[in-house]
């Protein structure tokens, strides 16, 4: 135990370092994570890792998705769930078919159902991959969207045709309508666990006046999710996200200020910790797998041929969906008379190099059964659809972005205000809360500061360190007219958000600098 907990301690510095790598080399993080792990298994006295399929999935997917969905914006996908159904779904069957078929014509020997399996394990892009990379570059809304939410619901599809691919290698049969039902099921059983727990938890955190024991209940609604999901044979990579959603919906109204910001530090680090983890690892088992073939030179020359056509066929067959669904709806407008609106071609090139795998395609990979044919291929093409998607994808899609001359647009258009709008909205209500309060029944003004913000501040904190007996009161009623004005903002922003007038972004940018004023009021209060 206690070499565990040194081995644990050995990865956190690596992560550490590694970042400082990577900022050092301009790459993306994941990249130096993955390459970082696979060169620790060259220091002497490193133990091997060999990783558990199942705790690797319930340990990192869970928390990893929460994080993902808790920020995602309920209208927006709404609005282009079609495109991310299209990706989510579309995507990940034309690509298992794809790479199935070419897996076949390089091992013609290999059964179509194993073939079929490889294809499953390599066809969902990740939701950690991709917000690792994503994360340091500047999309079209639309753009970004669709690959976020993508990478949130594409794991269940993958999942599923795995299981029937496994199924069907070791029973012999396989139905195609039963395999359909049972997606929908596990889908739709999914978004109810899901959309329960989210409730649920929302509601025991309204209750809940601590801010810690808040942090751990939204520590615990991610597992709580996925576990109950898995349990009762659905899917738990919906029901997080689902949770995630309704938590994220409700947010702004359950957490206070304190445990917004509280709340959120916690989650960023615990979030950064395990996606960097999780490309340690990834590097590090590399060496296992490997060894298990009888070494690099051995595994190239049994498996180098097929594994090259996995990977052309993953990034080749989701190019040719993107770019073929673009055409035929753009074509589909156009038969149905309505204004077709170009694709934009560059969007959709940046979508189809942006499909980055990682933790789920590694955890489903490991779980192939020992007795299933092609499992050693099945590893070692899922390792290098892992390597090559995000070292060499990864690395190089924000010059590809620049190169195509894409840029970040707007958040939603003419309907909605921009920040500034917004401000302006907030800052009236607020005046109007600080007027209404700050006069006396006589209609004198009672706290004329206020409105002359920084002079009164370096005034009163003079005079209140000279007279701090005598102006506890007044203190107290200043900074309560204070707090009066932070509510006053909130519930207009809030109402702003709600009647779809600013976007989720604006939301969460007015909310800092309230939560910023809410707690500086309360500790200058004294409360």
């Amino acid at each position: 135990m206690v070499e565990q907990f040194e081995f644990v301690l050995l990865l956190l510095v690596a992560v550490v370092c590694l970042e400082l790598v990577a900022r050092w080399l301009r790459l993306p993080p994941a990249a130096a994570f993955i390459l970082g792990g696979g060169a620790l298994t060259f220091v002497p006295g490193m133990p091997e890792v060999t990783l558990d399929p199942d705790l690797v999935l319930v340990l990192f997917l869970p928390p990893l998705l929460m994080a993902s969905a808790y920020f995602t914006s309920w209208r927006e996908l709404r609005q282009h769930l079609g495109g991310v159904l299209e990706l989510a779904v579309g995507a990940v069957v034309f690509t298992t078919l794809a790479v199935g078929v070419a897996v076949h014509w390089a091992v013609p020997g290999l059964p179509w159902a194993a073939c079929f399996a490889l294809g499953a394990v390599v066809s969902p892009p990740d939701a950690v991959a991709a917000k690792a990379v994503l994360q340091g570059v500047r999309l079209p809304r639309r753009t970004l969207v669709l690959l976020e939410g993508e990478s949130l619901l594409n794991d269940a599809a993958g999942i599923v045709l795995f299981r029937f691919a496994v199924a069907a290698v070791l029973t012999g049969t396989f139905n195609a309508w039963q395999a359909t039902a049972s997606f929908g099921l596990l889908a739709l059983g999914g978004v109810v666990v899901g959309a329960v727990v989210g409730l649920l938890g929302s509601g025991l955190l309204r209750l809940l006046r601590s801010v810690e024991l808040g942090i751990i209940t939204t520590l615990l609604m991610p597992w709580a999710a996925y576990i109950l999901a898995e349990r009762l044979h659905l899917s738990g990579v919906i029901a997080t996200v689902a949770t995630g959603l309704v938590l994220g919906w409700y947010q702004h109204e359950i957490f206070t200020a304190d445990g917004r910001r509280t709340g959120t530090a916690v989650w960023q680090i615990m979030t950064y910790l395990l996606e960097a983890l999780v490309f340690v690892l990834i590097g590090l088992s590399l060496h296992g797998v490997l060894v298990r073939l009888g070494g690099l030179d051995d595994a190239w020359q049994v498996l180098g041929r097929p594994v090259l056509w996995v990977i052309v066929a993953v990034i080749l067959s989701r190019f040719a969906w993107i770019l073929a669904a673009d055409g035929a709806r753009a074509l589909s407008r156009r038969l149905r008379g309505r204004a077709a609106h170009a694709p934009n071609w560059a969007a959709s090139v940046v979508m189809g190099w942006a499909g980055m795998r990682g933790v789920v395609t590694l955890a489903v990979a490991l779980s192939v059964p020992e007795e299933m044919p092609g499992r050693d291929l099945i590893l070692v093409a899922a390792f290098a659809v892992i390597l090559v998607t995000v070292l060499l994808q990864g690395t190089t899609l924000g010059v590809l972005i620049r190169l195509l001359g894409l840029a970040e647009d707007g958040h939603g258009g003419a309907s909605t205000l921009t920040r500034a709008q917004a401000e302006a909205r907030m800052a009236a209500t607020q005046l109007a809360a600080v007027e209404q309060l700050a006069r006396n029944t006589d209609g004198s003004t009672r706290h004329p500061r206020l409105l002359e913000q920084y002079q009164y501040r370096a005034r009163a904190a003079a005079r209140f360190s000279a007279e701090a007996d005598t102006l506890a009161g007044e203190r107290g009623a200043h900074f309560d007219v204070v707090l009066a004005a932070v509510a006053a903002g909130r519930a207009e922003v809030l109402r702003l958000h709600r009647s779809g007038e600013i976007h989720d972004e604006v939301l969460h940018a007015l909310e800092h600098d309230l939560d910023l004023q809410e707690l500086m009021a309360g500790r200058l209060r004294g409360g």
